[in-house]
C-alpha cells in the first residue's frame, strides 16, 4: 500500500507561567482551518500494542463553564454517532444517546 497523501492537524498552546493554557489554536489545511482560535480540545489516541488509550484534555482558563458544559455534551453525542459507525452497534448506540439526553436534562442544557 502506497501513501498518496498525508494531512496534518496542527496544535498550537499558548501557556502562563504555571504551564496553564491562555490560548489554543489549531490549523488543518485540507479542511480549511488555518490558525483558528479554540477554547478547548480533546485528543484520543488508541495505543495498538498497549491496547489502551491515550488522551489529552486541555482548556483555556478562561473557558466559561456553562460552555464546557455544552462541549463536553457535544462530544458524548458525537462519540455516540462515531460508535455507531464504527461498531455497527444500534442498540449500545441508542443507550448512549439516552445518556447523553440524560446528561443534557440535568445540566439544564436543553
Amino acid at each position: 500500500m502506497s501513501i498518496k497523501h498525508k494531512s496534518k492537524i496542527i496544535f498550537e498552546v499558548s501557556l502562563d507561567e504555571n504551564k496553564v493554557p491562555e490560548e489554543i489554536s489549531w490549523t488543518a489545511k485540507d479542511g480549511g482551518i488555518e490558525n483558528e482560535a479554540s477554547k478547548a480540545i480533546m485528543i484520543s489516541v488508541w495505543d495498538h500494542k498497549q491496547k489502551d488509550t491515550l488522551r489529552m484534555d486541555l482548556w483555556t482558563k478562561d473557558m466559561p463553564v456553562d460552555q464546557m458544559k455544552q462541549f463536553y455534551h457535544q462530544t458524548l453525542v458525537s462519540m455516540s454517532e462515531a460508535f455507531e459507525r464504527a461498531t455497527g452497534d444500534a442498540k449500545m448506540s441508542a443507550t448512549m444517546r439516552d445518556f447523553c439526553d440524560y446528561f443534557a436534562e440535568k445540566l439544564k442544557l436543553k
